[in-house]
């Protein structure tokens, strides 16, 4: 009888669930909205695992007791406390199969790693990094942004571009071609009109003005260079804590970049690069070219005990295939 393998990647916004069978081939692929918990709660986490997974159920056509194992990357995973209540709201689905649950950027990792191990660097809205070694002990940041510290995700680009404007308007910093953009992008009437609006909430700035400040930066405007030179520095320093909490300094293994800011590229990964390497020169940043659902699958596999290394490229291939069929080809990077 033939064997299916459930992965989800749960995100803060949106969720995907893929149904593969033995051989690789994605039969069902589900998507829908956000399911972390830190935004939508665990019970909006059940209900989102319920309807993608049900979609996928039904485009796979079969019953979800012919899985044997799942594999769940949930973005907001990142303490050991929250672990329960994540299983279980994912025990609302009653398959009563092996199963892992851990970070989505860990699943990210399985994805892209050439191995299945090294560091992920994700850059999104929010930004994030974890790692493992080959016996899976384990590496982590907090995840939790600005708050931590941690500041290299899109909505904290868009943020520092909004401070690097007020610096020119109190004749702190340079002048910028970032004032008259965010202008522009926020409907203001000026510069004060503008600031005004932001810190009063009339006018909002969000990780959707990020593609605005790389292109700002591709026009060359000084400001806007060094903004995304430091935000790629950020991100580099986020993987040297665990490259150093996994002692891999002195190790080859690969650096996994996730998430939509790496479509910025060699201005963003470059400086990111140089920083890891004065602590790791054997580091290979890679960009992920999976769905990370992908890597969901595959921890479901090995929860089954499956030798996944043959099956990695079919899952990319079949995934990448629907996904293409639901929402046309990808868009280019930005590089």
């Amino acid at each position: 009888m033939t064997c299916y393998f459930l992965g989800a990647d749960v995100g803060s916004t949106k969720t995907h669930v893929a149904i593969a069978d033995e051989t690789g081939r994605v039969l069902g692929l589900g998507e829908g909205g956000a399911g972390n918990p830190d935004t939508v709660g665990y019970e909006g986490l059940r209900r989102t695992l319920e309807i993608v997974t049900q979609s996928a159920v039904r485009q796979a056509g079969i019953p979800l007791d012919r899985i044997a194992g799942a594999g769940f990357g949930v973005s907001g995973l990142d303490y050991p406390a929250q672990k329960t209540p994540t299983l279980q709201a994912i025990d609302a689905l009653d398959l009563r199969v092996p199963l892992e649950a851990v970070n989505d950027a860990l699943i990210g990792l399985v994805a892209g790693a050439a191995d299945g191990w090294g560091v992920a660097v994700v850059s999104g809205t929010g930004c994030n990094c974890w790692g493992w070694d080959r016996q899976r002990r384990q590496g982590q940041v907090t995840g939790c942004g600005w708050q931590m510290g941690e500041y290299a995700g899109s909505s904290e680009l868009a943020m520092r571009a909004v401070q690097l404007v007020a610096y020119e308007w109190t004749r702190r910093g340079p002048a910028t071609q970032l004032t008259p953009a965010l202008i522009r992008y926020l409907g203001a009437t000026d510069v004060v009109d503008m600031l005004h609006g932001l810190a009063t909430d009339r006018l909002r700035i969000d990780a959707a003005a990020a593609p605005l400040i790389f292109e700002v930066a591709a026009q060359g405007d000084a400001v806007a260079i060094d903004l995304i030179r430091w935000a790629g520095r950020e991100l580099g320093e986020l993987a040297k804590a665990v490259i150093r909490q996994l002692d891999f300094a002195a190790l080859e293994f690969d650096v996994v970049l996730v998430g939509s800011m790496f479509n910025g590229g060699s201005p963003l990964i470059e400086p990111m690069r140089a920083t890891i390497h004065t602590i790791a020169p054997g580091a290979r940043p890679v960009r992920l070219d999976a769905p990370p659902v992908v890597g969901a699958v595959l921890l479901g596999m090995e929860q089954a005990h499956v030798d996944t290394a043959p099956l990695r490229e079919p899952l990319v291939r079949s995934t990448k295939r629907l996904l293409n069929e639901a929402h046309g080809p990808p868009l280019r990077n930005l590089s």
